[in-house]
C-alpha cells in the first residue's frame, strides 16, 4: 500500500480531539495490528507526519502526545490561528456538536485536505453550508463513513453489479443508536451499494442513544424497486450493525459490523423433496480492519495525485440528507 517513493515530503496531521476515534481505540496495540484510528493510521504509513492535537482535557492531552509521539498541543483549535501554523491534513476527531466550529477554524489554517468523522455536523444546513465552503476555498473534505474504504464492501458492489451472486432480491439492515450518528452509516452503505434510494414508508421512533437523534425502523426502495427494511436495536442492550442481503444463489451477512461475514448457498433438500433452502454458511473473517488504512491511503494519493475520494462530503451529505428526511417524517 505504501508507495516505494514518497511524491511528497511527509504530509503534516493535526488531530483535533483526542478521544476513542482519534486514538484510544488502538492504545497498547501492535503496530503489526490494523488500525482503527485516525493516529493508529498515521502512524503506520510514513507518508505522515503526526505533528500537533487538539484537546481540552489537559491530561488526555498529555496522554495522547505521548502515545502518539506528538510534539505540539493545544487546548483548543482557536489557540493556533494567531501562531502561523499550517497542517496539510487536519484530521476532525471531536464530538459532533463540535464539527461545525472545529471545521470552520480548520479552513483558516489552509489545509490540503479535512478528514471529518461522520456525521459532518448535527445540522443538515451546517453541513451543507461547510461541504460548501471546503469546495470554496479548494479543501478536500473526506467523511469517515469507513466501510467505503473496506475491500469486502467494494468487492460486494461488483458482485451486485455483475450478478455474480444471482439477483439481489431484498436487503434487511439492522441498527441502533440514532438514526444520524449510525443509521448514516447504514445508508452511505446501502448508496455505495445499491446506488439512489428512495423512502417507502417509516416506522415508530426509538429514543435510545440521544434525545434528537432517535433510531427509526424504515422502509425503502432503490430505483430498480428492490426494497430494503431497516430494523431497530436498542442501544442500551449492546451495539449492532448488520446487513442481510438476500440473492437468487444465496444469502450473505454482514456481521459484527464488517469484522465478520456469514455466507450461505442455495441447495437442494434432504428434507423436503423438490425444495431448495439454504445450508448452514460458513463464517468468515472480514476485511474491515483495513478500512483506515485504505481511507489515509486514498487521502494521500487524493492529494499527491488528485485521485478521487471514496468518502467525501458530497457522499457524506445525500446519507445526512435522507437521515434527516426519515426523521422528519417520524416526528411529524
Amino acid at each position: 500500500m505504501l508507495d516505494a517513493h514518497n511524491e511528497l515530503e511527509p504530509l503534516t496531521v493535526l488531530i483535533v480531539g483526542c478521544g476513542n476515534i482519534a486514538g484510544g481505540f488502538d492504545k497498547g496495540r501492535k503496530m503489526m495490528d490494523f488500525p482503527y484510528t485516525h493516529a493508529g493510521a498515521y502512524i503506520r504509513d510514513n507518508r505522515f507526519k503526526r505533528t500537533a492535537c487538539i484537546e481540552p482535557e489537559e491530561a488526555r492531552r498529555i496522554e495522547f502526545m505521548k502515545e502518539w509521539n506528538i510534539q505540539l498541543g493545544f487546548s483548543s483549535i482557536d489557540e493556533m490561528l494567531n501562531l502561523n501554523y499550517q497542517f496539510d491534513v487536519i484530521s476532525i476527531c471531536s464530538p459532533t456538536t463540535y464539527h461545525a466550529h472545529d471545521i470552520e477554524f480548520a479552513l483558516q489554517l489552509s489545509p490540503k485536505l479535512i478528514f471529518c468523522e461522520k456525521p459532518v455536523t448535527t445540522s443538515l444546513h451546517d453541513a451543507e453550508r461547510l461541504v460548501q465552503a471546503c469546495k470554496t476555498a479548494n479543501v478536500r473534505i473526506a467523511v469517515n463513513h469507513t466501510r467505503r474504504w473496506d475491500p469486502a464492501i467494494s468487492h460486494l458492489q461488483a458482485d451486485v453489479l455483475s450478478g455474480r451472486r444471482g439477483e439481489l432480491r431484498s436487503i434487511v439492515g439492522i441498527y441502533n443508536k440514532g438514526i444520524l450518528n449510525n443509521g448514516s452509516h447504514m445508508l452511505d452503505l446501502l448508496h455505495f451499494l445499491i446506488g439512489p434510494l428512495s423512502i417507502i414508508n417509516v416506522g415508530k421512533p426509538v429514543c435510545d442513544y440521544l434525545p434528537n437523534d432517535p433510531t427509526i425502523p424504515v422502509w425503502l426502495e432503490n430505483e430498480q424497486g428492490i426494497p430494503i427494511h431497516l430494523a431497530c436495536a436498542h442501544a442500551e442492550d449492546y451495539a449492532f450493525f448488520e446487513v442481510q442481503l438476500i440473492f437468487s444463489l444465496g444469502v450473505l451477512t454482514m456481521e459484527e459490523g464488517g469484522l465478520y461475514w456469514r455466507e450461505r448457498r442455495a441447495e437442494e433438500s434432504a428434507t423436503f423433496k423438490g425444495y431448495q433452502k439454504v445450508d448452514d454458511g460458513v463464517r468468515y473473517a472480514g476485511e474491515y480492519p483495513q478500512a483506515m488504512i485504505n481511507a489515509i491511503d486514498n487521502i494521500y494519493r487524493a492529494i499527491a495525485r488528485d485521485d478521487v475520494l471514496v468518502s467525501s462530503g458530497e457522499s457524506a451529505l445525500l446519507a445526512q440528507r435522507m437521515c434527516e428526511e426519515i426523521k422528519h417524517i417520524a416526528l411529524t
